[in-house]
């Protein structure tokens, strides 16, 4: 139905890297998903009255406050479209991951407050009257939720939206939800087993697990996260797609909402290379990861020492070394600076996060090594992390 409805109402509905075009998809999924969840209500309130069933009326609530949440992400969606102002310089992008927080504390109260419901109906149970018009509602309502959490997920994948990722994992939830609800009904009519209660704590339980993992799927582009390895595998093979650049390192990625990202790198370039054609050439890798990747670019450039001579080789046996401290370290801004006494071996080296050890005891160790390598060598070491 969403593609349908997309065909005949999205323009160039195919051409998901728009941002008119990502933007009316997510604001036609919201409509649809508060039409569907209003419905579902409807039909689960109806449900739960004829049954006198805590476990069905809560979970009408909870398709409630689903259509709530998906009027969220749609306010979400078209705040996140305003363009840059002088306030907010990198647009509104980041409202979109705001709105899906919104919907996931919303899943996470309605969570509490079901669990709560549910633990009095189980130290004070009561008979549920069983009906087929409700076990029918109930069953229509999986396979709704079901289509809704597999629509979410596709469209959320495709146009890369955390929130819509969110709602996918309500709807899912929902889907478990109501069929512990069902559960519990058809038991206390072929068996005379009084779980209402319980069939509530699962839903709870359910609910409570979504609200936590959709909120994590939100917070982390908020506090800010590494990006994904398939996009750094693209900017690494555009930037060495260019035979002028030796080597790409500290890039960063900053993200300021689907569609908004700013990078930057440090491309190291032969220093005995012509200023000028290394700058223009420069110039255009950073329009080119603006046209095929959507960043904003900055790149340094690092010259570089690649002469196959004495500094060629003391980089490598010094790459090599500082492998054995720990395999995941590299190093690169390697220079060598000749000295009256000393010969200075000046580079970074970037540690990951996981190293287990401190970074002063990593630049103790380089310095130690270096100098073990020959005894007229002194390392001057500035340790990083990896952003990426």
């Amino acid at each position: 139905m969403i593609q349908f409805l997309a065909k005949h109402l999205i323009k160039n509905y195919q051409d998901i890297t728009s941002p008119p075009v990502r933007r009316a998809y997510g604001v036609l999924c919201g409509c649809v998903g508060v039409a569907l969840n209003l419905l579902l209500f409807a039909g689960k309130l109806l449900a739960g009255i004829l049954s006198r069933s805590i476990a069905i009326t809560a979970d009408a609530v909870n398709n409630l406050s689903d259509a709530g949440s998906s009027v969220v992400t749609l306010l979400g969606f078209k705040l996140a479209a305003q363009a840059p102002d002088q306030d907010h310089p990198f647009g509104h992008g980041r409202l979109e991951y705001v709105s899906g927080l919104v919907v996931s504390l919303v899943i996470i109260l309605m969570g509490v407050e079901l669990g709560k419901t549910s633990v009095d109906k189980i130290l004070h149970p009561e008979p549920v009257a069983f009906r087929p018009l409700a076990a029918a509602i109930l069953a229509v309502s999986i396979l709704v939720k079901l289509y809704m959490a597999l629509y979410n997920r596709s469209v959320g994948k495709k146009i890369s939206s955390s929130a819509m990722a969110a709602t996918a994992a309500d709807s899912l939830s929902d889907c478990l939800a109501t069929s512990a609800v069902l559960l519990g009904a058809l038991a206390g009519y072929f068996w005379d087993l009084q779980i209402d209660g319980w069939c509530g704590a699962a839903v709870a339980a359910f609910i409570l697990w979504s609200g936590f993992g959709a909120a994590k799927d939100t917070i982390d582009p908020l506090l800010g996260q590494p990006p994904s390895p398939e996009f750094v595998d693209r900017v690494r093979g555009l930037v060495r797609s260019h035979p002028e650049i030796i080597g790409i390192h500290d890039l960063i990625v900053h993200d300021y909402g689907p569609g908004r990202r700013i990078l930057s790198l440090h491309a190291e370039v032969p220093a005995s290379g012509d200023i000028l054609e290394l700058h223009d050439v420069v110039d255009s890798l950073e329009r080119q990861l603006n046209e095929e990747l959507g960043c904003l670019a900055t790149i340094h450039m690092d010259p570089i020492v690649n002469d196959g001579g004495l500094t060629t080789e003391t980089r490598e046996r010094v790459a090599a070394m500082v492998q054995i401290i720990d395999p995941g370290i590299s190093i690169h801004d390697f220079r060598m600076i000749p000295g009256p006494i000393h010969t200075k071996l000046i580079f970074d080296a970037e540690v990951p996060f996981q190293c287990p050890l401190s970074d002063q005891e990593i630049r103790r160790r380089i310095q130690a090594a270096v100098q073990a390598l020959d005894g007229n060598w002194s390392a001057v070491v500035e340790v990083e992390k990896s952003y990426v």
